[in-house]
């Protein structure tokens, strides 16, 4: 009875501990959002509400929308085409050199933003029309997400021991670019699912970089967002927030269901292990019943 009554008191405690921190993280948000559809900021929500805030921001901000969506997504194919790949090397070769190359990867995220971005001006600052264009940017969301990618892969090939899988197929006949996309890219997905919703993420809300190697033509969002709430217009940058949940909410919600589908499917696949190896693409099903009866 005792122990019952001190596992009750333990849930409730903390449930109320959870209750708490949400509500430590969702009440400046909700705050925020209202005071972007408040006819008057400092009188609050009695004052009527509006949507001339947002109608606004559309009409001063609506290119940072789309470049920061373009450079977000721009970032993503370059994270997954050299981050997929170097977390697939660095699975079948864990070795000093492999490691000492996961550190270096993780610098750009240890290091400030400012002075990655400090280094990029000094190394390219001198290519005018690179200096000036959204690519120099993209350059430095790719730095600054690129070991989100590279771990989140690299985690999820450790776990389910790639190089097993690998040699399996290689003794079957598959070459190295069969064995990356019909052995190794299938058994990822979750990994690089779990890699691309941070890389998108930081991209679109990377404020710190953004803010040193933007230019007047080329402000992303959080950059807006700032120069905003500098101006001392609070609504319009309320509204600029509401502006921006309403663009990276729907993308995160997508995202976290492509990677439940994932799970399922996986989850119903039959283990790499108990499957028949003729299915694998490009083995020969002679040598594989060789392989079987030697």
């Amino acid at each position: 009875m005792m122990t019952s009554s001190r596992r009750g008191n333990a849930y409730w405690l903390q449930l109320a501990l959870t209750l708490l921190v949400c509500l430590f993280m969702v009440v400046p948000v909700v705050l925020s959002v209202l005071a972007g559809l408040t006819n008057n900021i400092f009188v609050g929500v009695s004052s009527g509400l509006t949507t001339r805030w947002l109608v606004e921001v559309w009409a001063l901000y609506r290119n940072t929308i789309f470049l920061s969506l373009g450079i977000a997504l721009a970032c993503l194919a370059c994270t997954l085409v050299l981050g997929v790949p170097a977390a697939y090397y660095m699975a079948l070769r864990r070795g000093r050199v492999t490691r000492l190359i996961e550190e270096l990867l993780m610098l750009p995220v240890a290091v400030p933003g400012l002075a990655t971005a400090l280094g990029l001006i000094l190394l390219y600052g001198g290519w005018q029309a690179f200096r000036t264009s959204w690519l120099f940017i993209l350059v430095g969301h790719v730095l600054f997400t690129l070991p989100f990618m590279v771990r989140s892969v690299l985690a999820i090939m450790s776990a389910i021991d790639i190089r097993t899988l690998e040699d399996a197929a290689a003794s079957l006949g598959a070459n190295r670019m069969q064995r990356f996309f019909t052995v190794v890219l299938p058994n990822c997905r979750q990994g690089i699912l779990a890699g691309a919703l941070m890389v998108v993420t930081l991209s679109v809300g990377e404020f710190n970089l953004t803010w040193m190697l933007h230019t007047p033509t080329t402000q992303t969002l959080p950059v807006g967002l700032a120069d905003s709430y500098a101006s001392m217009r609070l609504e319009i940058g309320s509204a600029y927030t509401i502006v921006f949940f309403f663009m990276i909410i729907p993308l995160l919600v997508l995202m976290q269901g492509l990677s439940a589908l994932g799970a399922r499917a996986r989850k119903h696949q039959p283990l790499a292990d108990g499957a028949d190896a003729s299915t694998i693409p490009g083995t020969d099903p002679l040598s594989t019943s060789e392989a079987r009866h030697a």
